[in-house]
């Protein structure tokens, strides 16, 4: 193989994405997947790539020190794409412990695995870590984060992203590994795992059960589409420059209220429904505590630099992420029962 590339929480939402693109478009690259399999794991989102021949799953716990320096002496990896993260705000209030093992000390394992590996020979090698916008904080009505925002994270998950970010830049100023960060808005699409707002609702939905919106539904989202996240992963990892951070966000703002309201008119025509039916179900809770108010992406570099560009309109993607979910209903029900567990018991139990 030309190159041998770690991507880590390849089973996940957006790791799934990103392992398919890349087994798929790079048939002369072995694409290691090292994923803990946590509940948002799910390899049955890899089912159509399981037997490729470049293609090879590892499960592992990056907090494992062992376990990371071990997988890198087998495979000798020439890059790391660095998405397994723990990611959910709403866990990372009532468990903050699970995001400072998983978002700083397994990000600091793989630094130093690669560090040992990399140290005499960087040249072509480069790790690339996957953080988020929520680094920044909150944005009053106008504005956007860039590249240079000041970081001022408000939840433990984002404080955990954004220690991770810094530990990235460290090893890479101090150490000189060669590295680069992007920071991404909302992600959306299909093999989302059902606890975010967007599968929550469509599921919901589709069972006539009341759709949950935070306060006034008056919070502020950049939503990318989760195919447009991984092209630009692509070409970061391929043309991004070392010690570059790139923001990456859909130019797509939408308030959560005005989302939902959208998604329901899409559902009762998918649904053969009267339409103002599924919005009947809307259900105002009780707020987030510190929930930011907006987010938005100026990704100009990453359009610049690089070329990329997301889709145009917000309604396209989300009717594909729709007709996804409708279209594969099984992978909800296991997902949801947590039945999904087995596909790795049945496909790797005994290799």
């Amino acid at each position: 193989m030309k190159k041998t590339i770690l991507i880590t929480g390849g089973a996940g939402f957006i790791g799934s994405h990103v392992v398919r693109r890349f087994v798929n478009k790079y048939p002369e690259y072995l694409v290691v997947n090292a994923d803990k399999l946590t509940y948002a794991g799910n390899l049955e989102n890899l089912a159509d790539i399981d037997k490729k021949e470049n293609y090879a799953f590892e499960k592992t716990d990056i907090v494992d020190k062992q376990s990371v320096f071990d997988l890198f002496r087998k495979y000798n990896f020439d890059g790391v794409i660095h998405l397994a993260a723990e990611s959910h705000v709403d866990r990372s209030i009532t468990s903050p412990d699970e995001f400072v093992f998983t978002n700083i000390i397994g990000t600091v394992n793989l630094l130093n695995a690669s560090l040992e590996l990399w140290k005499n020979a960087p040249e072509g090698k480069l790790f690339y870590h996957i953080s988020t916008d929520e680094v920044f904080g909150s944005l009053g009505a106008e504005g956007y984060f860039t590249e240079v925002t000041a970081y001022d994270p408000k939840s433990p998950y984002s404080a955990s992203k954004a220690s991770s970010d810094h530990l990235v830049r460290a090893y890479n100023h101090t150490f000189g590994i060669p590295a680069v960060i992007s920071n991404c808005s909302n992600n959306y699409g299909p093999n989302q795992f059902p606890e975010k707002l967007i599968p929550l609702a469509i599921n919901n939905i589709k069972n006539s059960k009341p759709i949950p919106v935070y306060g006034k539904g008056e919070n502020i989202r950049d939503w990318l589409y989760v195919e447009d996240h991984a092209s630009a992963i692509d070409l970061i990892f391929h043309r991004g420059n070392n010690g570059e951070t790139y923001n990456i966000g859909g130019n797509n703002e939408w308030k959560n209220i005005d989302l939902i309201i959208l998604l329901c008119k899409i559902m009762d025509t998918k649904l053969g429904r009267q339409d103002g039916t599924s919005e009947r179900l809307i259900t105002y809770v009780k707020d987030r505590p510190g929930h930011d108010a907006r987010y938005a992406i100026d990704s100009s570099k990453l359009q610049g630099e690089l070329g990329w560009s997301p889709i145009p309109e917000f309604a396209v993607g989300l009717e594909k992420t729709v007709e996804w979910y409708l279209a594969n209903t099984g992978w909800l029900e296991r997902v949801l029962s947590g039945d999904y567990g087995r596909y790795y018991e049945k496909m790797y139990a005994g290799r």
